[in-house]
């Protein structure tokens, strides 16, 4: 069987596309992640009463507290709180927080904005919900 030259190029041709499209895929995946909020790293509760570290633990993220100021509301060092998110948009994570100490879960959104964060964490079907403000830790 003979394939004429001008078959081999419509061949070639499509193999070309057919990877551009696949690099421009995996492009704008990679951009999207970068583009998502992370918020990793050290952080101080806008009150001054907590600083906490936030990190992946396994599959989810984990907001462990490195140093609490007043424990009179039951928190300390070392207590974690496991949140399970997903983007929402390009600065915010959605999703859920678990609270092992308290047995609770909360729905939770994480809202970074460069050395900023804002979380909202809500109980009873979003009847109950509190903002705390934080500042990346120098």
């Amino acid at each position: 069987m003979r394939i004429s030259s001008k078959g081999k190029e419509d061949g070639s041709m499509r193999i070309a596309v057919l990877t551009a499209c696949a690099a421009l895929m995996s492009t704008t995946a990679v951009s999207y992640a970068q583009q998502s909020a992370d918020p990793s790293g050290v952080w101080l509760r806008d009150d001054g009463n907590a600083r906490v570290r936030i990190a992946p633990c396994g599959n989810n993220i984990c907001a462990t507290n490195l140093w609490i100021g007043d424990t009179s509301k039951g928190e300390e060092a070392g207590d974690r709180l496991v949140m399970s998110l997903k983007p929402k948009s390009a600065n915010t994570l959605a999703g859920t927080a678990y609270d092992a100490k308290r047995d609770r879960t909360y729905a939770i959104t994480v809202q970074v904005s460069g050395k900023s964060l804002v979380t909202r964490g809500c109980i009873l079907g979003g009847v109950l919900c509190k903002n705390v403000h934080w500042q990346s830790a120098p």
